[in-house]
């Protein structure tokens, strides 16, 4: 089916989400639109743009899931424009001690120097189709949130592997409005990918964790990468062409990106479980964890350089996180919710059919919370390892369960083993990234100590994992006697099946065996007790506001693709207007009012380049666009489908995004594309590039480039 089918009619009719099922109707500039329910009418009032099913289909064509974030083709060579921060784990992948691409930078000055990455696979949408029926047919009337969660499980397990046979791409079944409505989303997959250029971390994230979330700022947040086929540049039909001109302010614009889970549909409940237990519990181990990192990195520079992307996305979450937090701690966001969900909850009592058949709804989701909180302890050191931070454990892991879950059918197997994604599991587990054994024993030491923390030291989890000795010890022992930072003993116990599992004196597959029943069973108490009972609840609710309200509205993120509309525009803080774009000048300025001193140091190629640069050229940019984490590296375009530049943050007034979109502050911070094109051609002296991204000429061969 054709991604432009429409969602069905009774849904779009019936869903207001802008706060929480609420009454009120969405905001202009809000929302994560899924490509084959856009508001185009509301496009056209709001801004005057028309928007064509042929400019949709381009769009979305021209756009790339990158890992978990965003992306897009920006010419018919395959090259493909991220944040740098995206492609970061990748550029760390591909350094070396003697040659650190994050610090340094990259560029490939010809297509034999580009460097492909180890098992990295970029997502491209080829189309949409409603599966609604057929998931939620496999229910048997009547059937307990469990059965109903098992039945949905099954039957998208067999549409996926239909769909994957079929058609030879990637399949997946998103469930939207959390549970009103599913979704199988089709994918052509790229898994040769090569880095191109990346310019310096110091001008990436300019201004370090301090300016993170703010604005006004002054970063080159991109990286470029190329897809192959058959070992040569693919050939990109559908890809994004630079705006010649930039954005003015003003100016309506797109952004085609991933966004990221979002809560704006969950209840007022939920929102206190995740204000109060999960998300508290959450912030307290991501600052172990950086901690950790940070004693590890004062060993010296190549201790630094070995957990130096761990370190950028732990504080990254971090900061992310405490916006979130101030978020729903803040009355009056709280309120908006509350005042929202009872004006549903009165219009539900009001009719007896629907009290009957959805009145029990927020019950059912005030249980399961409930039932979160119980469980949340040894879940989070069971099911969620939180207490082995190690790349080795994660391996160890996934070789346990891919043997045991291989050979259960299809439909009853955990979703990640699913016939339709085991070979992007498989490509994840080969793939030969380097493993730091003395990163994962400093790693693994802290988050053992965490767990006998937590848990106590006479916990028999602890107790069994320890052996009697202490967290230092044997996270020594076990990674000095692991073979898994060996690709080859991962295949022979994949390929040696359950047999050779069992045989296996690796102590991280021993562990991860011994300890498999117990976080099996509480992974399953977790699904039945909460994740079954909320996709039950939050289906009613989702259809009580189809038979009550009428108001088009969209899903949560999913990271799935989705367009967002708004436009440049400044806003005011503390009294102060903050002007829509930054320039050139700006960074340098801002540099010399810190002394130049990190995270405010000028990496020195653009120390020695200044005075060829021209310092009114616009550097970064903001507008209304509603998004979150995951749409990072999303394509900022005109409404002619133009690049006018490329997504990397949010100011700190739209952390609380992930619940509620305030378009007086809420912010999307962007690169602009008129910065792209004059670093790459006074800084980088990568004219060859920026010619290629404008369409003047492709990257040069090796051959050529020797002429």
């Amino acid at each position: 089916m054709h991604i432009r089918n429409r969602l069905r009619a009774a849904l779009l009719s019936g869903i207001a989400l802008a706060l929480a099922f609420g009454s009120v109707a969405t905001r202009a500039d809000e929302g994560f639109w899924p490509f084959n329910a856009v508001p185009k009418d509301a496009i056209k009032k709001a801004y005057g743009v028309e928007i064509s099913d042929q400019w949709l289909d381009h769009v979305r064509l021209s756009s790339v899931r990158f890992g978990g974030a965003s992306g897009a083709f920006v010419s018919a060579e395959g090259l493909v424009l991220t944040n740098h921060h995206v492609g970061r784990g990748a550029i760390q992948q591909l350094s070396t001690p003697e040659r650190d691409l994050v610090k340094l930078g990259f560029h490939a000055r010809t297509r034999a120097e580009e460097l492909k990455v180890p098992a990295m696979e970029l997502n491209v949408l080829q189309s949409i189709e409603d599966v609604t029926a057929r998931v939620n047919a496999a229910v048997k009337p009547g059937a307990p949130p469990a059965d109903a969660f098992a039945a949905r499980r099954a039957a998208i397990a067999a549409i996926e592997k239909e769909s994957t046979d079929a058609t030879g791409l990637r399949s997946d079944v998103v469930t939207l409005y959390q549970g009103g409505l599913y979704h199988l989303y089709r994918y052509k997959k790229y898994t040769d990918v090569r880095l191109v250029f990346a310019p310096e971390h110091g001008i990436a994230f300019f201004g370090g964790d301090p300016d993170n979330f703010t604005y006004p700022r002054y970063n080159l947040d991109i990286s470029l990468f190329r897809v192959y086929e058959n070992d040569t540049p693919a050939r990109i039909e559908h890809y994004l062409t630079w705006s010649p001109g930039g954005a003015r302010d003003g100016e309506v614009v797109f952004t085609s990106g991933h966004p990221g889970g979002t809560q704006r549909l969950y209840t007022v409940s939920h929102l206190e479980f995740l204000r109060d237990a999960q998300l508290p519990m959450t912030f307290e181990r991501l600052e172990r964890m950086r901690a950790a990192r940070l004693r590890y990195s004062a060993l010296g520079p190549e201790q630094a350089r070995q957990v130096q992307s761990d370190v950028f996305g732990i504080e990254n979450s971090l900061k992310s996180m405490r916006g979130q937090l101030e978020g729903l701690k803040d009355p009056a966001v709280m309120a908006r919710k509350q005042a929202s969900e009872e004006t549903l909850r009165k219009a539900v009592a009001a009719d007896p059919k629907t009290k009957a058949s959805f009145g029990d709804a927020w019950d059912q989701v005030n249980a399961s919370a409930k039932a979160a909180r119980q469980l949340m302890g040894e879940q989070m050191f069971l099911e969620g390892a939180q207490g082995f931070d190690t790349r080795l454990f994660s391996i160890a892991r996934s070789i346990v369960r891919v043997v045991e879950e291989r050979e259960k059918p299809n439909a009853d197997r955990l979703p990640e083993y699913t016939e339709a994604r085991l070979a992007t599991f498989e490509r994840q587990l080969y793939s030969p990234s380097p493993i730091y054994p003395d990163a994962e024993k400093a790693k693994l030491t802290d988050s053992l100590a965490f767990m006998q923390e937590k848990l106590g030291a006479g916990h028999a989890l602890v107790t069994q994992i320890l052996a009697g000795k202490t967290p230092e010890a044997r996270a020594a022992e076990l990674v000095a006697g692991s073979t898994l930072t060996d690709v080859a003993a991962r295949k022979a116990l994949v390929e040696g099946g359950k047999a050779a599992v069992a045989a296996s004196t690796d102590p991280f597959i021993q562990i991860a065996r011994a300890i498999d029943p117990q976080s099996r069973a509480m992974r399953k108490r977790a699904e039945d007790e909460v994740s079954s009972v909320q996709r039950d609840a939050y289906a009613k609710i989702a259809q009580a506001v189809f038979a009550t309200q009428g108001t088009s509205a969209y899903p949560d993120g999913t990271s799935t693709l989705r367009l967002s509309y708004g436009q440049v525009k400044g806003y005011v803080e503390g009294g102060k207007t903050i002007p829509p774009f930054t320039e050139f000048a700006g960074l340098y300025e801002r540099a010399a009012k810190f002394g130049g001193k990190p995270p405010f140091d000028v990496p020195a190629r653009w120390v020695e380049k200044k005075g060829a640069i021209d310092l009114t050229v616009p550097f970064n940019l903001v507008s209304t666009n509603d998004i979150v984490g995951g749409n990072s590296g999303s394509p900022v375009i005109n409404a002619k489908g133009e690049i006018i530049g490329i997504a990397f943050d949010g100011n700190i007034q739209s952390l609380p995004g992930y619940f509620i979109y305030d378009g007086s502050m809420n912010r999307t911070v962007s690169v602009d594309s008129r910065s792209i094109i004059e670093a790459l051609r006074k800084v980088y002296d990568a004219g060859a590039l920026a010619d290629e991204m404008l369409g003047k000429v492709a990257v040069p061969s090796a051959a050529a480039a020797a002429r």
